[in-house]
């Protein structure tokens, strides 16, 4: 059989590369050669690009055994390596994409995310996952002291009302942040002592209000990473929820976080600053990609990780689960959970099959798990339906936004970007 890599000349590789670089979605196809020499991959990888759905391919010239290759599919595999190569640049990225990882900038001494790890006020949050409370990560991020945890109980006696026909906790937490925000005398206390205290309140309201939507009594005195465990019925496995909690408090200014610091820069209380985070997590960009990675553990439990990819690269564009421009080497806070989860569940199918998944990515395409891929994981081995993930999500983020609103209130500054006008 004819290798259609060997028929394409230097000249040509170089004119169809030229034409790549300015043509990336337009629906044109390269040939193998081009192909392969822009991804900087053997033949045999790109057809096991085009095996897991990452490229399209279709028949070439009529009379030849050729296939082309869409050339949009190869932009995004060759911007992928890029960012994978050289993360900051990802974040700092095109004059047209300023607002997409790059400008504006924020100062803030809250988290840092740099040379593939996570950093909570000059912390290693993968290293404070191995033993400290949620409380004592909320304190360091909240006052830079972790022994500043003031446990407040939720003792307002709040009338949260009748349970809202809420589909998910997700849901149900809004409906207690919304009526807190309306009724806690403390939430509009603008002295600058209260501003903890006013954060403890909204966090314990947070684990109160799932307390309430699974219709177990409340356990204030227990730590957060228990009562957590006890709405789930796990109290076996407090301690695995306690190390997620901790690794996602925070990731400095992502979609949810940002809406957080805005909200709290025009002067709204904590509970409304805590809603509109919550509101901006239910994203598939965000928040809601737990999902599709639960999704794609199911296939993969049932099909095997290649269908699986495929199926999932095929409707979502890419596998959803893995990789992360801020983490070229994988992102620690997956690595942190799967670990764990390997010593409690790592004979459970669902841990086998985020395995599986992980080995065929990375053979095939050198990504690596992210957190999302984590999360799904996580509350699969514990029983719990996918939305579970968001919530897990939602809870843990929480500290961080109450500690970016917290930072943006304390420096007395309105975030208001102006917009580049370009229309008529």
């Amino acid at each position: 059989m004819t290798d259609d890599t060997s028929i394409s000349s230097g000249h040509e590789i170089a004119d169809q590369t030229r034409f790549l670089r300015s043509h990336s979605g337009d629906g044109a196809f390269l040939s193998a050669a081009v192909a392969t020499a822009r991804l900087g991959v053997k033949a045999a990888t790109l057809y096991a690009y085009v095996s897991r759905g990452l490229i399209r391919s279709e028949a070439g010239p009529p009379g030849t055994r050729e296939r082309r290759y869409h050339a949009g599919d190869v932009q995004a595999l060759v911007a992928r390596q890029g960012a994978r190569r050289d993360p900051d640049a990802a974040v700092h990225d095109a004059v047209g994409g300023a607002l997409d990882w790059g400008t504006p900038v924020l100062d803030s001494a809250l988290t840092r995310i740099a040379d593939g790890r996570l950093v909570y006020r000059g912390h290693d949050a993968v290293l404070l996952a191995g033993t400290s409370s949620v409380e004592a990560v909320a304190a360091l991020l909240w006052t830079d002291d972790v022994d500043a945890w003031i446990q407040l109980p939720l003792r307002a006696r709040l009338d949260l009302g009748r349970p809202p026909a809420a589909q998910t906790g997700v849901e149900f937490l809004a409906h207690a942040l919304v009526t807190a925000g309306a009724q806690d005398p403390t939430a509009l206390d603008t002295r600058p002592h209260a501003g903890p205290v006013k954060a403890a309140r909204v966090l314990n309201l947070l684990y109160a209000a799932l307390e309430r939507w699974h219709g177990v009594p409340p356990a204030p005195d227990l730590p957060l990473h228990g009562r957590l465990a006890r709405a789930w019925g796990v109290p076996g496995h407090a301690d695995l929820l306690r190390r997620a909690l901790v690794l996602l408090a925070d990731h400095e200014l992502n979609v949810s976080t940002f809406t957080a610091r805005v909200a709290a820069s025009g002067g709204a209380s904590l509970h409304h600053v805590t809603l509109a985070a919550l509101a901006a997590l239910q994203g598939p960009r965000h928040g809601l990609a737990a999902l599709d990675a639960a999704d794609l553990l199911e296939v993969t439990t049932r099909d095997g990780a290649p269908a699986a990819l495929r199926d999932a690269t095929r409707r979502h564009g890419h596998p959803p689960g893995f990789g992360h421009r801020l983490y070229p080497d994988g992102d620690p806070r997956a690595a942190a959970v799967l670990a764990a989860l390997d010593v409690t569940h790592g004979d459970t199918p669902s841990l086998q099959a985020a395995r599986h998944l992980c080995e065929v990515m990375l053979r095939d395409t050198g990504e690596r798990p992210n957190v999302d891929l984590a999360l799904a994981t996580l509350v699969r081995g514990l029983g719990q339906p996918p939305e579970a993930a968001v919530t897990l999500f939602a809870l843990a983020r929480a500290v961080g936004w109450l500690a970016h609103a917290l930072e943006t209130l304390g420096s007395g500054r309105l975030i208001r970007p102006r917009a580049r006008y370009v229309g008529k």
